[in-house]
């Protein structure tokens, strides 16, 4: 699908997206879930562009969640710094993290790269739980509501209603940045870094250089989801640095589909319902993700669009072309 056309179809779903926690009963729930759908998918597209364009898999991307989380907590409630001011803090140490991370990572491949990032994630973990610095095992409390408000302008947003707009302007920003990423040159050159080293090196790039730059590209999106979600529970603890966070990434990475746009919001939705609104238990839903992710690596490597490939195939004999491209 051509440019014009992409955005054109993104521009007429947008509104319905939007409007869909009101048409859905407009419920402090309701609100909540979409909420967290928005970010999480946001928290998602940070490792994906790792997953799916480098070809990696990066076990630590929780930190740069844990990251913007943090330092919002922090710049908030012990020098009451402003909504804009944290953002910014959020995404700059974000990228000092996502340098200093990249230089000791990214010279390492596949399996390597795997281990050495869950053992930061690990690290990164212990820290949270146990330096006083940052609350220990009782987190930090007392964010104010979020403020993000202008001169003549007031936009402050103290409950999951008031919050969506927010979030989804997000999703949206963020949704444009993949799509704008995957259409450059550093996108096409992280794609060929990937699937073909060689080729990339003969090319003139510089594949440490090319992965550096998607991390570094990668961490602020993923931050900027910890930045709102630190403002939408009041409160962050240790807990965002649990296992669950990375399993509800990876799910929403390879679920649908790897590289497709709008493919990690509409696994991230699909988690989330069954998580909101067909709870079976805490303890059962986290079985219950960590077992679609298994599936889908074991049975479904290509994601659920994978299904649809057999039918995109008798339709193309159908109609007298190639079964494939």
């Amino acid at each position: 699908m051509n440019g014009p056309l992409r955005y054109l179809l993104l521009a007429a779903l947008a509104p319905l997206v939007f409007f869909a926690p009101a048409l859905a009963g407009g419920s402090s729930a309701v609100y909540s879930a979409f909420v967290l759908i928005a970010l999480f998918a946001t928290m998602a597209y940070g490792l994906d562009l790792i997953v799916s364009d480098l070809g990696e898999v990066s076990l630590a991307h929780t930190v740069f969640f844990a990251v913007g989380s943090y330092t919002t907590a922090l710049l908030a409630t012990r020098l009451g710094a402003g909504s804009w001011t944290t953002l910014a803090a959020s995404i700059a140490v974000a990228l000092a993290f996502a340098a200093v991370l990249g230089l000791i990572t990214l010279r390492l491949r596949e399996f390597v790269f795997s281990l050495v990032t869950y053992a930061i994630a690990v690290i990164a973990a212990t820290l949270a739980q146990n330096w006083s610095f940052l609350g220990g095992s009782d987190g930090l409390r007392g964010i104010p509501p979020l403020d993000l408000s202008l001169p003549g302008l007031s936009l402050k947003a103290g409950n999951d209603r008031e919050l969506w707009p927010v979030a989804f302007l997000l999703l949206v920003v963020v949704l444009y940045l993949v799509d704008r990423f995957r259409h450059s040159r550093l996108g096409s050159a992280a794609v060929m870094t990937h699937l073909n080293p060689r080729l990339a090196i003969v090319s003139g790039i510089d594949p440490q250089a090319v992965r550096l730059k998607v991390f570094l590209f990668s961490a602020p999106l993923t931050a900027s989801a910890g930045w709102l979600y630190a403002y939408q529970r009041a409160y962050v603890s240790a807990d965002i640095l649990d296992s669950y966070f990375l399993i509800l990434m990876l799910t929403a990475v390879v679920l649908i589909g790897r590289r497709l746009l709008l493919g990690p919001l509409v696994a991230t939705a699909l988690i989330l319902s069954q998580e909101k609104f067909l709870s079976l238990g805490g303890y059962a839903d986290k079985i219950i993700l960590g077992g679609v992710l298994i599936a889908t690596l074991a049975f479904f490597p290509r994601g659920l669009v994978g299904l649809l490939q057999p039918l995109r195939q008798t339709v193309r004999r159908l109609m007298g072309k190639p079964a494939s491209d």
